[in-house]
């Protein structure tokens, strides 16, 4: 029961950063709407019982199970996930990555400050997003251009903050 309402809260607190960077970034109701799916039996279920406090409980879910059913159905109905974004190309008989609409790459730098946020806690720095993007396998699995625009507003935070970061995003129009 003390992971339920652990999860619960980190799955709110986490929420309320987003709501509050969509916010400063100009996309409100993309804050609003964030993660929603978190709350389904799907996600919540095994959020929290894979519960861990300082890193996401789908990474618990996958030494387990050797996949994370609460991944597979989030990334399937959240467009800030890059993963959302790939396609089949007839030509070349694969899935590829496609080019996220701005809207959600937006969005997507919100999450990830956030979760660097409650993840981190005190220890959280504004470079924090932008080791945790060059660390894992993000920016070669993204579209290109893609990758480029949310590293290049996570350098921006990293060096100039969050203030001037936010004030290029919500300046930035869609393609």
């Amino acid at each position: 029961m003390i992971h339920f309402i652990k999860h619960f809260n980190t799955v709110n607190k986490h929420r309320f950063k987003v709501l509050v960077h969509c916010a400063r970034a100009g996309i409100l109701f993309r804050g609003l709407t964030h993660d929603l799916s978190k709350y389904s039996p799907t996600e919540f279920i095994e959020g929290a019982r894979f519960y861990l406090g300082y890193k996401s409980p789908t990474e618990r879910e996958r030494e387990v199970y050797g996949y994370s059913k609460a991944w597979m159905h989030h990334k399937g109905r959240n467009k800030h996930h890059f993963e959302y974004w790939t396609d089949y190309n007839a030509r070349t008989r694969s899935l590829e990555p496609v080019k996220m609409p701005i809207k959600y790459v937006k969005e997507m730098f919100c999450d990830r400050v956030a979760a660097s946020k409650v993840y981190m806690g005190d220890k959280y720095k504004d470079g924090d997003p932008l080791s945790y993007f060059l660390g894992g396998r993000a920016k070669t699995a993204m579209h290109p251009e893609t990758a480029a625009l949310l590293e290049c507003w996570l350098k921006m935070l990293r060096s100039d903050g969050e203030k001037a970061a936010f004030r290029k995003i919500r300046s930035t129009k869609e393609y």
